[in-house]
């Protein structure tokens, strides 16, 4: 069995906008799908994905309600979606409720799109409010190919961060997109999940092991970052790594289980 714990669709009618901008900003990432829930299951189905977990991201407060809305409309056997918060949304607190009271599993925060320090002292009562909404929170973190520094979710922020969560949080990109020798230094060993997402050709064979020994397979969840990456492509990063089988369907599958029937 295989879950993705990192993916990414739209909105039909904004799907093909959505990607040629996100393309652009990447500075030519050429995308695996068309960013449609169409596009997403078929790639799951070409790549042996039994279930997606959807990160939906509300970039400005304006578009928070409706963004949690289209992924409440997503949830069926084969996905399982996220909302998101922006924090600087006045009615944060009523928005958490309504995604609780939707049925969703957690919450993504993008730090660069958001334009938000992950320590800043404002996040704590949100942090706090999703802790108890029984909520898992769900960070972008490390370096952003469409940002510039100074960046926001960087392995020195999150270190602050975690202590402010009673909740599960987990932190994208092996921990920190572009990040590996500092997530190793800094995050291993904190209570704390990452996932594999956008790894492939990224993360160094070498760092990404020594993340895996330091960090242990009971806290690796597995995610492809889909349109961006193929789950294809991090298996193969994965199964190149030095491990035994039962801590490959740890990352695979049952970590990710555990961690969505709470």
């Amino acid at each position: 069995m295989l879950i993705d714990f990192h993916t990414h669709c739209f909105p039909e009618k904004i799907a093909q906008r959505a990607m040629d901008s996100l393309a652009k900003a990447s500075g030519g990432l050429i995308p695996q799908t068309d960013g449609t829930v169409t596009g997403l299951k078929e790639s799951m189905k070409r790549d042996g994905v039994d279930i997606s977990v959807v990160q939906s991201i509300a970039t400005n407060p304006k578009q928070m309600q409706s963004v949690n809305d289209f992924a409440a409309s997503l949830a069926c056997n084969e996905i399982v979606p996220f909302g998101s918060i922006h924090p600087e949304a006045e009615n944060w607190e009523e928005e958490l409720e309504r995604i609780k009271a939707l049925g969703l599993k957690g919450i993504k925060f993008h730090p660069e799109y958001q334009n938000f320090y992950v320590n800043d002292p404002k996040m704590k009562p949100i942090y706090k409010k999703i802790g108890e909404l029984g909520l898992i929170t769900m960070f972008h973190a490390g370096r952003d190919l469409g940002f510039a520094p100074p960046f926001h979710g960087m392995p020195d922020h999150f270190v602050e961060a975690v202590k402010w969560f009673d909740s599960p949080i987990v932190l994208a990109h092996f921990g920190g997109a572009f990040s590996g020798e500092e997530v190793l230094e800094k995050l291993c060993g904190l209570p704390l999940y990452i996932d594999t997402s956008f790894s492939y050709s990224v993360i160094p064979r070498a760092t990404a092991q020594a993340i895996v020994e330091k960090h242990g397979t009971d806290k690796i969840l597995f995610g492809s970052d889909t349109p961006w990456h193929r789950p294809f492509w991090e298996v193969r990063l994965i199964e190149h790594l030095d491990m035994s089988e039962a801590d490959k369907q740890k990352i695979y599958h049952e970590n990710a289980e555990k961690l969505l029937s709470r």
